[in-house]
């Protein structure tokens, strides 16, 4: 298997282990606004940025398709119709904004574009998600949403963590 194939694969694998866990977690609230899978999720945008950085856009497209096709599979499972409509689109359109926001600032600071892609995936991701999910429904939601968002944006920073050290690591910086 060439070195591409095998790294795509090995991304793929961590993209599905993130969904999967994230809609376990997700079912466990840690107060009302809150779940713990709102802590697992961001990763899969770390994820989508090492296989940005690695393989290129085009790479990081491809391993998204496949994401978000086991991700409409996971959400059958896991969600009711409306969910996992919201979940699939939420999923796409974030993690596409991800990429092309990536892709763009890439030459900048090692730890722009992570950030900066990630924060704007983030929101969108959410407000899609906790829109076309919880909206007409007498549910607090835009107080989910936010809780959400000020997660992943929490996340997003200390997931730059591991980001630098994969660019030490791989990239010899």
């Amino acid at each position: 298997m060439r070195t591409d194939n095998r790294l795509i694969f090995i991304f793929i694998l961590a993209m599905i282990s993130v969904l999967v866990t994230s809609n376990i977690l997700v079912q466990l609230p840690i107060n009302d606004w809150l779940t713990y899978g709102a802590f697992s999720y961001p990763v899969i945008f770390l994820i989508t940025d090492i296989c940005n950085r690695r393989l290129g856009a085009e790479n990081a497209r491809k391993l998204v398709y496949v994401g978000f096709f086991f991700a409409v599979i996971v959400s059958v499972f896991f969600a009711t119709p409306r969910i996992a409509i919201a979940s699939g689109s939420a999923f796409l359109i974030s993690q596409l904004l991800d990429i092309y926001i990536f892709n763009r600032f890439k030459n900048r600071i090692w730890w722009f574009p992570p950030l900066l892609s990630s924060s704007f995936a983030s929101l969108i991701d959410s407000v899609i998600f906790f829109g076309l999910a919880f909206s007409f429904i007498d549910l607090p939601w835009i107080t989910w949403a936010l809780g959400d968002f000020l997660v992943k944006i929490f996340m997003a920073i200390v997931l730059l963590l591991p980001y630098r050290w994969y660019l030490k690591r791989a990239l010899m910086l």
